[in-house]
């Protein structure tokens, strides 16, 4: 059977396949280190799990679900927001549950892509706004991010280009893969670039909470709801990747239109997941204050593995669960690199290029392993 056109454009999901290879050397004995993954491998909070058990057992648990999700869960990601953002949003028409934050890319992409609409997207960035803005019919632009310039848009550069096409631009800050926080002027010009050139500004934001002392919302700006919406998520803040919960937010006619194209796309979270969900949005401060503890030490002992390895990182204060770093410059690519320590040391870390062209050079590594196994790591090394 031929596949659709669509599929030309783009390749299986990097990590798909790169997990698959790795379990076959684990199935021929090769104990590999993963350190390229960015799935939380700490539990979710204890109250979350306790109300989604119990919640199961209710009668109508079971059932179809509420296409605009529950409004627990609702109220939960609206009382975040203003606790963590102090930003207000009506949580009756200004936050629409989604089943993780990446099925929203694909939802936004539908709701206001056409085909042969352009796509303005971080280089590097998560690889799903491209593989998504071909899946739709529409083209990336690429914006590269350079770490000379604390891996920011240059708008000056993107004024210069023809944006005539333009209906979307992906921001991610905190930037996955690089760590980077937004600049102090950086949603500000971002959305009056959007307001002059009738853009809608996405702001991928699922990190704010992973050794962040200061979060930001592009929602807490003047004027964003205007131009903009924003994805959130649980995965990373509550260890709870696998639950699938997020949401978009933004102004209701923006939300209408992503709800057209989610509630034909699926029938509903289901319950007991939002219950435990809108639990775990409540955690007081001790919940952020542990989490950042561990991952403060884990940061410094994957520095240590990866200067080991001949790597140079950046001294600038970075945020999120990853280390981003130079590769060393014997190796011609990131890629080479990454399969060097694969199958010398059996660890994998991600090549840069997974991210984008300008990821070329370097390479991240993940803080979702515990210290024994990254001190393990260590010793391989040095071994």
């Amino acid at each position: 059977m031929k596949p659709a056109n669509r599929l030309a454009f783009i390749k299986e999901y990097y990590f798909s396949k790169k997990l698959q290879e790795i379990k076959e050397m684990q199935q021929q004995g090769v104990d590999v280190i993963n350190l390229g993954i960015g799935s939380p491998d700490l539990p979710p909070p204890y109250d979350a799990v306790a109300q989604m058990q119990l919640a199961a057992k209710q009668e109508k648990a079971h059932q179809y679900q509420s296409y605009r999700g529950l409004d627990e869960l609702r109220e939960a990601f609206a009382d975040f927001y203003q606790r963590k953002f102090q930003v207000e949003v009506n949580l009756h028409t200004e936050i629409l549950p989604l089943m993780g934050s990446k099925e929203g890319v694909m939802q936004i992409s539908m709701a206001f892509l056409n085909e042969g609409d352009e796509v303005l997207i971080p280089n590097p960035g998560y690889p799903t706004y491209t593989s998504v803005t071909k899946l739709v019919g529409a083209k990336p632009v690429f914006y590269e991010l350079k770490e000379e310039q604390g891996w920011q848009p240059n708008f000056s550069d993107l004024e210069k280009q023809d944006l005539s096409k333009v209906k979307i631009m992906w921001l991610n800050y905190p930037h996955m893969p690089t760590g980077a926080k937004a600049g102090q002027h950086l949603f500000h010009d971002a959305i009056a670039f959007a307001k002059k050139h009738d853009i809608l500004l996405v702001n991928d934001n699922p990190y704010s909470f992973i050794l962040n002392d200061n979060p930001e919302s592009l929602l807490a700006y003047p004027g964003s709801k205007d131009v903009g919406v924003e994805l959130t998520s649980v995965s990373k803040t509550f260890n709870m990747a696998g639950w699938r919960v997020g949401a978009v937010l933004g102004n209701q006619e923006n939300l209408q239109h992503i709800l057209k194209v989610k509630s034909n796309m699926d029938s509903g979270m289901f319950l007991p997941i939002q219950l435990g969900a809108s639990v775990a949005l409540k955690e007081n401060e001790d919940w952020f204050k542990n989490l950042d503890f561990l991952y403060k030490n884990r940061r410094i002992k994957i520095t240590e593995l990866a200067e080991k390895l001949g790597c140079q990182l950046e001294k600038r204060d970075l945020v999120g669960m990853f280390v981003w770093a130079k590769i060393p410059n014997r190796y011609k690519t990131s890629e080479e690199f990454s399969e060097h320590i694969l199958h010398k040391h059996h660890l994998f870390a991600a090549p840069g290029t997974v991210f984008g062209s300008a990821g070329e050079g370097y390479i991240r590594f993940s803080l979702c392993v515990d210290e024994a196994t990254i001190e393990k790591a260590i010793k391989r090394v040095e071994s």
